[in-house]
């Protein structure tokens, strides 16, 4: 008789995600996760031959999870609206981030085939994301909303470090949002 699986995926990847956004890849460990879950380390080594193969694992759930909820967005509309939709949906995820920071920090080159295989799942979920996001950027640029000399990746990285920025002062959420939001379309300088 098989024994009972003691954690479910969904409660083993929360745990390694808290770990990871709280510690960071060179400190994540087996044994932290399991002191966390309150299991022995041996029954994630049952699952998962290193972390590694877990955090890559648990990387494609939160990307192919982020996409797919961003693939329902509306996406009809002039770029205005998709912009403001496209910022609300960043903020709601802004572990996204630290998550695509984790997945650089991951070596690259691995004789484990489960470790490869994951990596260019990934790097495959990564190239869809840009391109989605790029799109939003090209159709800004077709409305001239967007000037059309400035580089996509300026302004895709520009986007994404808005939400690293930390919020020191406790503004409220929808008045930070709306601040970000605002800075990035139409600047921050007063217009005559």
């Amino acid at each position: 008789m098989a024994r009972e699986r003691k954690f479910t995926d969904e409660e083993l990847f929360k745990s390694t995600k808290l770990l990871l956004i709280g510690d960071g890849y060179d400190a994540f460990t087996f044994s932290k996760l399991a002191s966390m879950m309150e299991v022995s380390r041996g029954s994630i080594y049952k699952y998962y031959e290193n972390k590694d193969e877990l955090i890559l694992e648990f990387l494609m759930y939160e990307m192919n999870r982020f996409l797919q909820e961003f693939n329902e967005l509306d996406k009809n509309g002039d770029f205005q609206t998709q912009f403001s939709i496209v910022i609300d949906f960043i903020f709601k995820h802004s572990e996204i981030h630290q998550i695509l920071e984790i997945i650089s920090q991951i070596p690259k080159k691995s004789p484990n085939q489960v470790i490869s295989s994951n990596q260019a799942q990934l790097t495959g979920y990564y190239r869809d994301m840009y391109k989605q996001f790029q799109g939003l950027i090209e159709q800004g640029k077709n409305e001239q909303v967007i000037k059309r000399h400035l580089s996509d990746a300026i302004i895709l990285g520009m986007i994404f470090q808005t939400i690293a920025i930390p919020n020191h002062f406790g503004i409220p959420r929808d008045e930070w949002v709306a601040s970000i939001k605002e800075i990035l379309s139409e600047g921050m300088f007063q217009r005559d």
